[in-house]
């Protein structure tokens, strides 16, 4: 038994389809569209994990961020006796209002990264598109 080639699995079932000679089925155009959703595919669920490790990223980032600034003024709160102050309640207003606006950014990174993923494939199924429309017109 032959050794599979990693760098090309579908040269295995191309041999396979070459055997039954088909009249009017390109067999290597087949296999070559089959091979370029393969691509397709891998390269949509590569932008999606970098999408999201960038955006696992940013929110352990924002995260940090607003817990030191939570800390940093329950430690301003307890040295200042316990009694909270109007300055107090306006700073922890606006490190609210911070992580509001940090999610927000982190749901348009999400939608930029699904929209990223949606991209290549529908090129993809447009070039399908195409090669069906060629393959067609080679047969009239």
């Amino acid at each position: 038994m032959e050794p599979k080639d990693a760098a090309n699995p579908f040269a295995e079932f191309n041999k396979m389809l070459e055997q039954f000679k088909l009249p009017g089925f390109d067999v290597p155009a087949v296999m070559e569209a089959r091979r370029k959703d393969v691509e397709a595919l891998i390269a949509a669920n590569q932008t999606a994990l970098q999408g999201m490790q960038s955006l696992a990223q940013q929110q352990a980032d924002m995260l940090r961020s607003t817990l030191g600034e939570l800390q940093s003024l329950a430690a301003k709160h307890a040295a200042g006796g316990g009694v909270p102050s109007a300055q107090t309640a306006e700073l922890v207003q606006q490190t609210l209002h911070k992580a509001l606006a940090d999610m927000q950014q982190l749901a348009q990174a999400a939608y930029r990264s699904q929209a990223d993923s949606y991209a290549v494939i529908a090129k993809r199924v447009e070039e399908n598109v195409q090669e069906l429309k060629a393959l067609l017109q080679k047969k009239t």
